[in-house]
């Protein structure tokens, strides 16, 4: 089997590409543009590995994913490719824009021509799967649970632009019988995790010290999925998913934002013995909270689960202990991260404006 991963340098999907090659004989081709958020040192031993192949290319440049589908010649795409950070998207929307709606809609036309010249046996065969989050539902109260059938609720340029591209890739499987398959998780956390996120900026700043930033109350809450569950699930959904259907990937891990925070500081305090920054928690500081933002996600996974047999395998207690860990070990990847055009400052506070 041949697949290819857009965004496939990014934390999500560079976790499906190390699966694939680890797990499975299938050759991978990994698209990506390499902005700021793409880094290949995150694709490890995949990324020279004989089964894998790196094309550097946007998704909406619409004659370059021509010409990598038709080299490629994949049985499957795995689309993940996107802008994904809520801050950077009230700060100025127009990336994500581009990206996550024109550029889904450019890859779909490429997706779409190509499928059409391949065998009636390989177009039977052939799936393009979309990846998506849970925000597109909007905010939850303090009950409830996001289902598939949940009504769309977009409150952020970003979730916006997710929920845009969900539905351009339903109207391709309806209207021109593309066989899709799509995904909306939860927050997601693990190695390779970008820092501008709360989990590997908590760790970053408490390594170092610096204060640690609590949107508000901390009082929001997010269903927490590591992020080598949700490659399983994805793959789990690729050779098993009904087309033209929709799963929701949780991990069953509801937990307000300040207890994550001070679970990290709990497991810095343990790993760092030594640190004159104990206690951890003592950094914790509250800052303005972030326009607009949602109370509390929490995803249904049951569809998964009874359909398909997949269940997450990790704890959010034992998996953020390994992330943690994991940080401590990678200072190197990091602080190369860091050096970049990112370095730890808030966004998310600049008024909307039409500049890109």
């Amino acid at each position: 089997m041949k697949v290819v991963v857009t965004g496939g340098a990014g934390f999500i999907g560079s976790a499906v590409v190390r699966r694939i090659i680890r797990q499975t004989d299938w050759r991978v081709a990994t698209i990506d543009k390499l902005t700021y958020a793409g880094n290949l040192e995150s694709l490890a031993e995949a990324r020279e590995h004989v089964r894998h192949r790196f094309h550097r290319a946007d998704i909406c440049d619409r004659a370059a994913m021509d010409r990598i589908l038709a080299d490629e010649q994949p049985d499957a795409i795995l689309h993940l490719a996107a802008e994904s950070h809520v801050d950077r998207s009230i700060d100025g929307a127009a990336p994500f824009i581009q990206t996550n709606i024109v550029g889904t809609w450019t890859l779909l036309e490429a997706a779409t021509a190509y499928w059409r010249t391949l065998s009636e046996a390989r177009r039977a065969a052939f799936r393009f799967q979309h990846i998506s989050t849970d925000e597109v539902f909007g905010s939850l109260g303090a009950e409830g649970l996001f289902r598939e059938d949940t009504a769309y609720q977009p409150n952020s340029p970003y979730s916006a632009s997710k929920a845009g591209s969900d539905h351009l890739v339903r109207a391709w499987h309806h209207t021109y019988g593309l066989p899709t398959l799509a995904t909306n998780c939860s927050n997601n956390y693990g190695p390779y995790h970008f820092p501008e996120k709360l989990i590997p900026l908590v760790i970053i700043r408490g390594l170092r010290g610096e204060s640690l930033p609590v949107y508000g109350k901390g009082e929001n809450v997010r269903d927490w999925l590591h992020v080598e569950d949700h490659a399983e699930a994805l793959l789990t959904v690729l050779q098993k998913g009904r087309v033209g259907e929709t799963y929701n990937v949780g991990g069953n891990e509801e937990r307000r934002n300040i207890d994550v925070v001070q679970a990290i500081c709990r497991a810095l305090d343990e790993m760092l013995t030594d640190s004159p920054n104990r206690p951890h928690d003592s950094l914790i500081r509250f800052v303005a909270d972030r326009p607009g933002h949602d109370q509390r996600y929490a995803i249904d996974a049951g569809k998964i689960a009874r359909e398909l047999g997949w269940r997450p395998s990790r704890s959010f207690d034992e998996g953020l202990r390994q992330t943690v860990r994991w940080f401590l070990d990678n200072r190197g990847w990091w602080e190369r991260v860091m050096s970049g055009a990112y370095r730890g400052e808030r966004l998310g506070l600049a008024p909307a404006s039409g500049a890109a």
